[in-house]
């Protein structure tokens, strides 16, 4: 049964195909692009994310609109077991907290439902007000991935690989999960 995810300011559940218009939106803004990259058809992006094997997707509403995605994936090898984590908001909504709250509520539903001690995230290592927005979580710098990931110019740029141990979580607001339908 999927789940609905509750913080102080955001609601988060699963993608729907209604919500892909509004997520292609946010994805073709100059602000999230530039991490996300995406070709020409932001649609045919966000439904190639959506088709990722193991991947679940939330959709961050906020005000009653929904203003980006967060989405995390499991390592199930028993030795190894963590969740990733990784998400875009809206360049509109920046600067409310609203990175912070998505992101804080899927850990708590990450370490509480589904039992991970760790969970992983890996911003661009200039991506400063992402880096800001999980260290308010509680994630914590690991080390530097050299040359990372290939930017829109071609380029390859570093990635900063955080970490968040089960014990580490900030506290913050929300009043956890409810399964869709109750």
């Amino acid at each position: 049964m999927e789940t609905t995810l509750y913080g102080a300011l955001v609601t988060l559940r699963p993608v729907t195909v209604a919500d892909i218009p509004a997520l292609a939106e946010i994805r073709a803004t100059p602000e999230v692009r530039r991490w996300w990259r995406g070709s020409d058809d932001m649609v045919a992006a966000v439904k190639e994310d959506l088709a990722e094997p193991g991947a679940r997707h939330l959709a961050i509403e906020y005000e009653g609109r929904v203003v980006g995605m967060v989405q995390w994936a499991a390592e199930t090898e028993p030795d190894y077991r963590h969740a990733n984590i990784d998400i875009y908001v809206d360049p509109a909504v920046h600067g409310r907290g609203v990175g912070t709250d998505a992101v804080r509520a899927l850990a708590r539903h990450l370490i509480a439902e589904h039992g991970h001690h760790r969970l992983v995230i890996d911003p661009a290592a200039d991506n400063a007000a992402a880096v800001r927005c999980y260290r308010k979580v509680g994630f914590r710098p690991v080390g530097v991935m050299r040359q990372y990931e290939r930017g829109e110019d071609g380029t390859w740029h570093d990635g900063l690989l955080m970490d968040l141990l089960a014990d580490e979580l900030a506290p913050g607001g929300g009043n956890g999960e409810r399964s869709l339908g109750s």
